[in-house]
Protein backbone atom coordinates (compact mmCIF):
# COMPACT_ATOMS: atom_id res chain seq x y z
CA UNK A 1 0.00 0.00 0.00
CA UNK A 2 1.29 3.46 -0.92
CA UNK A 3 0.75 5.36 2.32
CA UNK A 4 1.80 8.67 0.75
CA UNK A 5 -0.97 8.42 -1.84
CA UNK A 6 -3.42 7.32 0.84
CA UNK A 7 -2.50 10.30 3.03
CA UNK A 8 -2.82 12.69 0.09
CA UNK A 9 -6.26 11.26 -0.74
CA UNK A 10 -7.41 11.73 2.85
CA UNK A 11 -6.20 15.35 2.82
CA UNK A 12 -8.06 16.02 -0.43
CA UNK A 13 -11.26 14.55 1.02
CA UNK A 14 -10.92 16.68 4.17
CA UNK A 15 -10.31 19.82 2.11
CA UNK A 16 -13.37 19.09 -0.01
CA UNK A 17 -15.62 18.37 2.94
CA UNK A 18 -14.57 21.49 4.84
CA UNK A 19 -14.34 23.97 1.97
CA UNK A 20 -17.31 26.13 1.06
CA UNK A 21 -19.15 25.78 -2.22
CA UNK A 22 -20.14 28.78 -4.37
CA UNK A 23 -23.85 28.14 -3.76
CA UNK A 24 -23.60 27.73 0.05
CA UNK A 25 -25.47 30.39 2.01
CA UNK A 26 -23.91 32.16 5.01
CA UNK A 27 -25.08 30.61 8.27
CA UNK A 28 -25.42 33.10 11.15
CA UNK A 29 -23.98 32.49 14.61
CA UNK A 30 -27.47 31.73 15.91
CA UNK A 31 -30.86 31.18 14.22
CA UNK A 32 -32.42 34.29 12.66
CA UNK A 33 -35.99 34.94 11.48
CA UNK A 34 -37.97 33.01 10.30
CA UNK A 35 -36.17 30.39 12.39
CA UNK A 36 -36.73 28.50 14.52
CA UNK A 37 -39.74 26.86 12.89
CA UNK A 38 -41.11 24.05 15.06
CA UNK A 39 -43.51 21.33 13.94
CA UNK A 40 -45.92 19.13 15.84
CA UNK A 41 -45.44 15.36 15.58
CA UNK A 42 -45.77 14.40 11.90
CA UNK A 43 -46.25 11.02 10.24
CA UNK A 44 -43.24 9.26 8.74
CA UNK A 45 -44.56 7.89 5.47
CA UNK A 46 -43.26 5.83 2.58
CA UNK A 47 -41.48 7.81 -0.11
CA UNK A 48 -39.98 6.61 -3.38
CA UNK A 49 -37.44 4.36 -1.65
CA UNK A 50 -34.48 6.02 -3.32
CA UNK A 51 -32.64 7.45 -0.31
CA UNK A 52 -31.33 4.14 0.98
CA UNK A 53 -31.50 1.99 -2.13
CA UNK A 54 -29.89 4.36 -4.65
CA UNK A 55 -28.04 6.97 -2.62
CA UNK A 56 -27.14 5.14 0.58
CA UNK A 57 -28.58 8.06 2.53
CA UNK A 58 -31.93 7.05 4.12
CA UNK A 59 -34.58 9.71 4.57
CA UNK A 60 -37.79 10.04 6.53
CA UNK A 61 -40.54 11.43 4.35
CA UNK A 62 -43.02 13.83 5.95
CA UNK A 63 -46.34 14.89 4.32
CA UNK A 64 -45.87 18.52 3.38
CA UNK A 65 -49.41 19.35 4.52
CA UNK A 66 -48.54 18.36 8.11
CA UNK A 67 -45.87 21.04 8.61
CA UNK A 68 -46.52 24.69 9.55
CA UNK A 69 -47.21 27.21 6.79
CA UNK A 70 -43.91 28.90 7.59
CA UNK A 71 -42.11 25.70 6.55
CA UNK A 72 -44.20 25.21 3.41
CA UNK A 73 -43.39 28.74 2.31
CA UNK A 74 -39.62 28.27 2.54
CA UNK A 75 -37.47 28.45 -0.58
CA UNK A 76 -36.73 25.07 -2.10
CA UNK A 77 -33.42 23.85 -0.82
CA UNK A 78 -31.51 22.14 1.98
CA UNK A 79 -32.06 22.97 5.67
CA UNK A 80 -30.92 21.72 9.07
CA UNK A 81 -32.23 21.35 12.60
CA UNK A 82 -33.04 18.77 15.26
CA UNK A 83 -35.68 16.02 15.42
CA UNK A 84 -37.20 13.55 17.86
CA UNK A 85 -38.95 10.27 16.99
CA UNK A 86 -41.92 8.83 18.86
CA UNK A 87 -43.11 5.26 18.34
CA UNK A 88 -46.82 4.45 17.99
CA UNK A 89 -48.67 1.51 19.53
CA UNK A 90 -50.31 0.22 16.38
CA UNK A 91 -50.50 -3.11 14.56
CA UNK A 92 -47.84 -3.60 11.91
CA UNK A 93 -48.86 -3.67 8.25
CA UNK A 94 -47.32 -4.03 4.81
CA UNK A 95 -47.90 -1.40 2.13
CA UNK A 96 -47.03 -1.98 -1.54
CA UNK A 97 -44.92 0.67 -3.23
CA UNK A 98 -45.09 1.71 -6.89
CA UNK A 99 -41.63 0.21 -7.49
CA UNK A 100 -43.02 -3.17 -6.32
CA UNK A 101 -41.00 -3.11 -3.08
CA UNK A 102 -43.20 -3.66 -0.06
CA UNK A 103 -42.87 -1.26 2.86
CA UNK A 104 -43.14 -2.47 6.44
CA UNK A 105 -45.06 -0.03 8.61
CA UNK A 106 -43.93 -1.03 12.11
CA UNK A 107 -44.62 2.39 13.70
CA UNK A 108 -41.22 2.49 15.38
CA UNK A 109 -41.76 -0.77 17.24
CA UNK A 110 -38.11 -1.81 16.82
CA UNK A 111 -36.49 1.46 17.80
CA UNK A 112 -34.17 1.13 20.79
CA UNK A 113 -33.60 3.55 23.65
CA UNK A 114 -30.18 1.95 24.23
CA UNK A 115 -29.19 2.82 20.66
CA UNK A 116 -30.12 6.47 21.15
CA UNK A 117 -33.00 6.22 18.67
CA UNK A 118 -35.31 8.35 20.83
CA UNK A 119 -32.72 11.05 21.53
CA UNK A 120 -33.03 14.52 20.05
CA UNK A 121 -30.92 14.10 16.92
CA UNK A 122 -29.39 16.40 14.29
CA UNK A 123 -31.04 16.40 10.88
CA UNK A 124 -30.48 17.76 7.41
CA UNK A 125 -33.36 17.81 4.97
CA UNK A 126 -34.59 18.99 1.61
CA UNK A 127 -37.76 20.83 0.71
CA UNK A 128 -38.55 20.86 -2.98
CA UNK A 129 -39.05 18.88 -6.16
CA UNK A 130 -35.68 17.08 -6.31
CA UNK A 131 -35.08 17.81 -10.01
CA UNK A 132 -32.60 14.94 -10.36
CA UNK A 133 -35.57 12.59 -9.96
CA UNK A 134 -38.09 14.87 -11.72
CA UNK A 135 -40.57 14.92 -8.85
CA UNK A 136 -43.90 16.52 -9.73
CA UNK A 137 -44.91 17.38 -6.18
CA UNK A 138 -43.07 19.28 -3.46
CA UNK A 139 -41.68 16.92 -0.82
CA UNK A 140 -39.97 17.15 2.54
CA UNK A 141 -37.30 14.49 3.06
CA UNK A 142 -35.34 14.36 6.32
CA UNK A 143 -32.04 12.58 6.84
CA UNK A 144 -31.56 11.90 10.54
CA UNK A 145 -27.85 11.91 11.32
CA UNK A 146 -27.86 8.69 13.33
CA UNK A 147 -27.33 4.96 12.74
CA UNK A 148 -30.64 3.12 13.06
CA UNK A 149 -30.83 -0.67 13.02
CA UNK A 150 -34.33 -0.86 11.48
CA UNK A 151 -36.71 1.25 9.45
CA UNK A 152 -39.51 3.02 11.33
CA UNK A 153 -42.28 3.83 8.87
CA UNK A 154 -45.44 4.97 10.62
CA UNK A 155 -43.65 6.43 13.64
CA UNK A 156 -44.02 10.14 14.44
CA UNK A 157 -41.35 12.81 14.03
CA UNK A 158 -41.24 16.24 15.62
CA UNK A 159 -38.56 18.58 14.31
CA UNK A 160 -37.40 22.15 14.11
CA UNK A 161 -35.89 24.08 11.24
CA UNK A 162 -32.98 26.25 12.35
CA UNK A 163 -31.27 27.35 9.15
CA UNK A 164 -30.66 27.17 5.43
CA UNK A 165 -27.62 25.59 3.78
CA UNK A 166 -28.15 25.97 0.05
CA UNK A 167 -30.72 26.11 -2.77
CA UNK A 168 -32.06 23.05 -4.51
CA UNK A 169 -29.87 22.07 -7.46
CA UNK A 170 -30.15 19.82 -10.48
CA UNK A 171 -27.53 17.12 -10.96
CA UNK A 172 -26.29 15.16 -13.94
CA UNK A 173 -25.07 12.20 -11.87
CA UNK A 174 -26.07 10.44 -8.67
CA UNK A 175 -22.43 10.65 -7.54
CA UNK A 176 -22.52 14.46 -7.61
CA UNK A 177 -25.79 14.47 -5.65
CA UNK A 178 -24.37 12.08 -3.04
CA UNK A 179 -21.22 14.18 -2.66
CA UNK A 180 -23.23 17.34 -2.00
CA UNK A 181 -25.57 15.62 0.46
CA UNK A 182 -22.56 14.37 2.42
CA UNK A 183 -21.17 17.90 2.46
CA UNK A 184 -24.58 19.16 3.67
CA UNK A 185 -24.38 16.65 6.52
CA UNK A 186 -20.90 17.88 7.51
CA UNK A 187 -22.10 21.50 7.52
CA UNK A 188 -25.21 20.68 9.55
CA UNK A 189 -23.27 18.69 12.17
CA UNK A 190 -20.70 21.45 12.56
CA UNK A 191 -23.30 24.18 13.06
CA UNK A 192 -25.63 22.16 15.28
CA UNK A 193 -22.75 21.29 17.60
CA UNK A 194 -22.37 24.94 18.65
CA UNK A 195 -23.97 26.18 21.88
CA UNK A 196 -26.08 28.80 20.08
CA UNK A 197 -27.82 26.06 18.10
CA UNK A 198 -27.74 23.17 20.59
CA UNK A 199 -29.97 25.12 22.98
CA UNK A 200 -32.83 24.72 20.46
CA UNK A 201 -32.90 20.99 21.17
CA UNK A 202 -34.96 21.80 24.25
CA UNK A 203 -38.02 22.98 22.27
CA UNK A 204 -38.55 19.38 21.14
CA UNK A 205 -38.90 17.96 24.64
Amino acid sequence: MNFVLLFESIILIILYMTSSRPFDKPIPKSPESPYPIVTNFCDIVSGFGRGSAELGIPTANIPIDQVPNAARDLEQGVYFGFARIESIDKEERIEPRENHRNVEYNYGKYLEQSNGDFDILPVVFSIGLNPFYHNKHRTLEIHIIHEFKRDFYGAKLKFNILGYIRPELDYTTAEALIADINKDIVIAKRVLDTDDYKKFMQVLL
